[in-house]
């Protein structure tokens, strides 16, 4: 590894505190699946809340915001999809997690979820079991990984003990899964990955995701860092994958 373009790592200092319940709203508007989900994560020691449409789900939200959002993309009153992209274009609710529940299983429905700010998507039908680590998956992605360092990059610095990412004074908005690959990315400088290799490390090896997700995400995090001049680091290599680098192609 070249030295001068090397992450610094800086101690940050952090209190751990007892962690109350994640708390998840449920955005689903046939009662059955509703409650049905809600039993589970209330089995698994979740705090849930429910809305039946996209109108009681903005006014939960503005309420108390929730750890996790599931929302279901069929809605009476506007589509899961159109709700999950407004809320990321809002600076209140764009970090929130969000995973889009649905029947439409084809390839492009999924990028079109994921392009519109989803961390995850779902396919109904699907198990409890299946729907909880695919919950716990994004909450990890979303809390980090109990790292409390401060790893700074060329000027671009991101504090793992507060979970957020700074040029200078301002802040880089990023979604959950877009700042644990930055996260991963940054304590990885240099060295290609694969596609396969950046599911297992960011995703783990336990849940199923395809790999087209990688390229939706690598789009939504060099558009997020494109504003600061960030962009160019996260770099495309042909046939092989994707590397972090401050070097020119």
């Amino acid at each position: 590894m070249n030295l001068q373009h090397a992450p610094s790592v800086i101690p940050a200092a952090h209190n751990l505190q007892h962690m109350p319940a994640k708390q998840v709203l449920i955005v689903e508007d046939e009662r059955p699946i509703r409650e049905m989900i809600a039993f589970g994560l209330k089995r698994a020691g979740f705090e849930v809340r429910e809305a039946e449409d996209c109108r009681a789900a903005r006014a939960a939200l503005a309420d108390q915001r929730p750890d996790l959002v599931l929302i279901d993309w069929m809605l009476p009153d506007m589509s899961g999809l159109e709700l999950t992209r407004a809320l990321k274009r809002d600076r209140e609710t764009r970090e929130l997690p969000i995973i889009m529940l649905t029947a439409r299983a084809e390839e492009g429905d999924k990028v079109a979820g994921l392009e519109g700010g989803a961390d995850d998507y779902v396919t109904k039908p699907f198990s409890p079991r299946e729907l909880l680590a695919r919950i716990n998956a994004v909450l990890r992605r979303a809390t980090g990984n109990g790292a409390d360092e401060l790893i700074e990059f060329e000027g671009l610095a991101l504090d793992q003990a507060s979970h957020r990412v700074m040029v200078s004074d301002r802040t880089v908005p990023l979604g959950p899964t877009e700042y644990r690959m930055l996260e991963f990315f940054m304590t990885h400088p240099e060295r290609v990955y694969t596609r396969d290799q950046l599911l297992d490390r960011i995703w783990g090896g336990n849940v199923y995701v395809e790999e087209r997700t990688i390229d939706v995400h690598i789009r939504r995090l060099r558009k997020a860092l494109e504003e600061f001049g960030y962009d160019r680091f996260v770099q495309t290599v042909r046939g092989s994958g994707y590397r972090f680098s401050a070097r020119t192609v």
